[in-house]
């Protein structure tokens, strides 16, 4: 079996990344969200402080999951880049609208810079299989 029968890249509409990379890859029953940062349509940082910017990065992943044909329900690992661990109370109050009673495993992890300025970034992994 070849590369690209056992690997298939996710591309939303619209979807920019930072860098040469693909927005998700599909591997089996598993799909790899990469980083999203808040960027907005036009491909620039949205305005605002860390509850915008995390905001964005959540609907950002959600544009990538729906065009995998999942939801934050498949969620089983999420990984949250902080330039400021201060930020981490802001951005729990934020990302816990986006769960119900069961949300994914998650760690989050202060870092010195992200691409573009972002205080944020959000990685995940989602199980597709029954």
């Amino acid at each position: 079996m070849g590369m690209s029968e056992r690997r298939k890249a996710i591309l939303p509409p619209g979807a920019h990344t930072a860098g040469p990379y693909s927005p998700a890859i599909r591997a089996g029953d598993f799909l790899f969200v990469s980083g999203q940062i808040p960027l907005g349509e036009d491909g620039e940082l949205v305005p605002g402080g860390i509850e915008e910017q995390t905001k964005r990065c959540m609907e950002n992943l959600r544009a990538v999951l729906s065009a995998a044909g999942a939801s934050f329900s498949d969620l089983v690992k999420v990984t949250i880049y902080l330039t400021d661990m201060g930020d981490f109370a802001a951005v729990n109050r934020v990302y816990a609208e986006y769960f119900d009673l069961v949300p994914p495993a998650r760690a989050c992890i202060q870092v010195g810079a992200l691409p573009k300025g972002a205080r944020i970034e959000i990685e995940a992994i989602a199980y597709l299989g029954k």
